[in-house]
């Protein structure tokens, strides 16, 4: 199996942090994203080594094992396994060494793997050359799906395609942004019979123009004119499942901020419940006033 280098791949050196790679993945997944680059095999490669890369570097237990293990990070808890297997055989001293043949340090990595997968007479068994038959759990496997904040708000199926496979989902109504949900079987294929890895899916919510969500609630601002804040008058206001009459009360204050319960964002798996909606009046003073109009004011600021 050729060496890849994960790191290499999200351009971050090992030091980096979760956020960083993180961060790291976001971008380059947006560049290479085949729904970006149709019909570019180059694009389409890259993309699924970056999802590779990620894949093991988002996961704290991964990366470790691929810092450690390299190339044969997945086989890392059957190396250790083995260790101990042979400390019992063998015996182990006080500085944790061994006492007698066996595994002395990493450099016995790449000749336990061999046998145990690559090469014959591989691996742990009765004796200490007998072919280890361990069966492993696959990889699991990380993905992202963006979606618009009116799409998170109505329950609804997406489809999309992770390792090659096409994976249908159910998305609640709710759901909130960087919400991580698991979808158990759905990653990569387990090995020697092992059952497959688990399925990881964050959200991204996108900005909304409109709306803007804290919780379950939501905030939005509407603009009016000077006559309606000043004497009162029925308004039309945009809710995520329509539009709604609001009354606005005479001498309305600029910056004023009124609640409709009930027309916020739905509760996340709680049928029937929502937020509440709060509209903030920005009030638009008129402008390219006529003489008449003028005089009107004055008439207004000297009573």
């Amino acid at each position: 199996m050729a060496y890849i280098d994960y790191y290499k791949i999200l351009g971050v050196d090992k030091s980096a942090t979760q956020e960083d790679i993180k961060k790291a993945y976001r971008k380059q997944a947006r560049k290479w994203h085949p729904d970006l680059n149709p019909d570019n095999k180059e694009a389409e490669k890259k993309f699924k080594d970056l999802n590779e890369a990620n894949e093991v570097l988002s996961n704290p237990e991964n990366r470790t094992k691929y810092d450690k293990y390299g190339e044969n990070w997945k086989h890392g808890d059957e190396y250790e396994k083995a260790q101990q297997q042979r400390r019992s055989y063998t015996g182990e001293d006080t500085d944790g060494g061994f006492s007698g043949s066996g595994f002395g340090g990493e450099e016995d990595f790449s000749d336990f793997f061999q046998n145990m997968f690559g090469g014959a007479g591989g691996g742990f068994g009765k004796s200490s050359r007998g072919r280890a038959s361990g069966r492993f759990k696959g990889n699991d496997v990380n993905a992202e799906l963006n979606l618009s904040l009116r799409e998170a708000a109505a329950t609804h199926q997406q489809t999309f395609d992770i390792n090659g496979k096409k994976v249908r989902i159910t998305i609640p109504a709710g759901v909130y942004d960087g919400q991580q949900i698991k979808l158990k079987g759905h990653g990569s294929p387990g090995f020697n019979g092992g059952p497959n890895g688990d399925l990881y899916i964050t959200f991204n919510i996108a900005a909304d123009t409109e709306f803007e969500r804290s919780g379950d609630d939501l905030k939005a601002r509407i603009t009016i004119d000077l006559y309606t804040a000043v004497l009162g008058g029925d308004i039309k206001v945009n809710t995520l499942d329509g539009s709604v009459n609001l009354k606005v009360k005479p001498e309305t204050q600029n910056g004023t901020t009124v609640r409709l319960k009930g027309k916020g964002f739905p509760v996340y798996k709680k049928e029937g419940q929502f937020g509440d909606l709060f509209v903030t009046f920005d009030v638009k003073l008129p402008k390219n006033l006529t003489e008449k109009q003028k005089e009107l004011f004055e008439q207004l600021k000297n009573s």
